[in-house]
Order: structure tokens, then sequence, then C-alpha cells
């Protein structure tokens, strides 16, 4: 009787034994034994280096032999809700609030342990810099429209930069964009048809006066710019007509010389071109003369003036084509 009292309280002894070492961690290294939650690793040193990953369960820890728990990693998903304030395309200031879930790989235990300090604080600055470079680019409207492209970007950029370190980035999402609390009161105001408080036609007023300005600067030089292209087009187009009208008259008054040179050498026998080439720059003389006196405010003047200078300048212009024709012999 007496035995199976004695065996029955060493039993009970153990029984209370083991169960400090389950329930505290120190007193199950004290034992050499150590317990290790389910979706958690141990990590365990032997004398500062590092050893091994523990998976769940009950293992031992010789602690005489330098071996003891740097730490634990939890392998749960955990979730990081980042706020970042930027500014869009059209200068609203607004806050993005992005919430990422992401999880320690349980065959990178270690590079998720030994190579982070802060994973919070890295995947923080991370988000930043993607929204802070992706937002600027987008006016408000298609902030609200693409916001799951920037959830995207986020998630490339963080998974990229996370898989070097032992963690996985699981989903990230864009969960909230609040503008300006003066911006958010104007759309809602516009929608509800209500009247505007002075701070928000103040805040309307100056978005709309910077945006209507930049249109209107664009407009003015795209027209300015229409205007001197057409202005050019039609000056060379004119020029283009006027010089085929001065070819076509100079080309008729040709045709109509050589026909009367022609036509009078026939009919009068006995006269030369010549002789019908003076009497036509006669004919021509006195016809311009008419036109300048019958015009009260003519104000050109022939110099001579004489009917016998046109026989001079009829000689020199024949002298003149003699001597070209030299030259080029």
């Amino acid at each position: 009787m007496a035995l199976e009292v004695t065996s029955r309280s060493f039993l009970i002894l153990w029984a209370i034994i083991f169960l400090f070492i389950f329930q505290d961690q120190r007193m199950g290294q004290v034992f050499g034994c150590i317990q290790v939650d389910q979706s958690t690793v141990a990590i365990r040193e032997q004398f500062g280096k590092f050893d091994d990953v523990l998976e769940p369960g009950c293992h031992c820890l010789p602690w005489c032999l330098g071996s003891q728990i740097a730490g634990h990693l939890s392998l749960r998903v955990q979730q990081l809700d980042v706020r970042c304030e930027t500014k869009t395309k059209d200068n609203v200031f607004v806050t993005v609030v992005a919430s990422v879930q992401y999880r320690a790989l349980a065959e990178k235990a270690a590079d998720a342990f030994y190579k982070l300090s802060n994973t919070r604080e890295q995947i923080q600055a991370y988000v930043f810099d993607v929204i802070r470079a992706s937002v600027p680019k987008l006016n408000l409207d298609a902030t609200f429209e693409q916001k799951n492209d920037i959830a995207k970007a986020v998630e490339e950029e963080l998974e990229k930069a996370m898989s070097h370190y032992g963690f996985e980035i699981v989903q990230t999402l864009i969960v909230d964009i609040e503008p300006d609390e003066h911006v958010k009161r104007a759309m809602n105001e516009i929608n509800a048809g209500h009247m505007f408080s002075p701070v928000v036609i103040c805040s309307m007023a100056v978005v709309s006066i910077a945006a209507r300005l930049r249109v209107a600067a664009n407009e003015k030089a795209e027209a300015e710019k229409i205007l001197q292209i057409k202005r050019a087009e039609g000056d060379a187009e004119s020029k283009y007509l006027a010089g085929l009208g001065i070819a076509r008259q100079r080309q008729a008054i040709v045709d109509g010389l050589r026909d009367s040179v022609l036509a009078f050498s026939v009919n009068v026998p006995g006269t030369t071109a010549k002789d019908v080439m003076d009497m036509v720059l006669v004919t021509q003389y006195f016809d311009t003369m008419k036109e300048i006196g019958a015009s009260s405010k003519s104000s050109s003047v022939f110099i001579p003036h004489g009917p016998g200078a046109v026989r001079d300048i009829a000689s020199q212009i024949r002298e003149g084509l003699l001597q070209g024709n030299a030259a080029q012999l």
C-alpha cells in the first residue's frame, strides 16, 4: 500500500514538472526541453551561432552544450495599415490608406529573423515610395478609378524587395483614399446641389482658375501656331499663283507681239521686225502717258519723257541683249 502511494506521488510530481516545462519556456530550457507552438518556429543557436529552425512540437535543448533559443518567429499572416499623404496631378492633397498582408516563410525563417530588425518599418518605407511615385501622375478622379493599379504596383515592389528577407506578400489593398476636407466638402456639395460656403468657394475658385488658365494658355498657343501655319501656307500659295499669273501674262504678251510682227510684215512689204517693234514701243509709250495723265493723283514721272526717247530705250535694250550674248560666247 505504501509503495503504491509512493509511485502515485512520483507520477504526480513528474506531471507537475512537465506542466511547468510546457507552460514556461524558461523552465523548459532549465530542464533541457522546449515547446514550439503551432504556426510558430523557434530559432536555435549554439554558443551564439545559428544552429537550426525548430518546427512546432517538443524539442530537446541541451543547454549544457551551448544550445539556446534566440527567439520565435510567427508564420501567421500579419496585416500592416499604412497611411500615406501625397498630392495628385491636379494639386489636390489626399491620404492613401494601404493594407499590406504578409507572412514569414518557414523555409526562409533564418533570413526573416536575422536580416531585418524592424519588418514593419521596412514595408512602410516601400509603400510610401511607390504611392508617392504613382499618385502624382494621376488626377483626383483617376486616382479613385485606378486604385487597383496602385495596389498592384505596391504589391509587385514589396514582393520583389521582401522576398530577399524571407517574407511573402500575400495581398496589398488600397482600402481608402481621403482627399483634403475642403475638397471633399466641395465635391459633396456639388453632387447635392447645395449652396457653397465661403471656404469651399475659395477652394473651388483657386483650383478652377488655375485649371482654366492652363487650358487657356494651351489653347492660345495652339491657336497662334495654327494661324502662323495657315498664314505661311496662304502666303506661299499666293506667291505661287501670282508667279503663274505673271508668267502667263508675259507669255501672252510675247505671243501677241510675235503675231503682230508677223502679220505686219506680211501685210506691209519692206518692213522689218525692228520697224514693227519700234512702232509697238511708241504705241505703248503713248498709252502709258495717257494713263498717267488721266489720274489726278499719279506720282509717276518718265525721264526722259519725249517720244524720241523710245528709240533710245529700244536701242539700249538691244545693245544689252547683244552684249549678254557676246559674253556667253
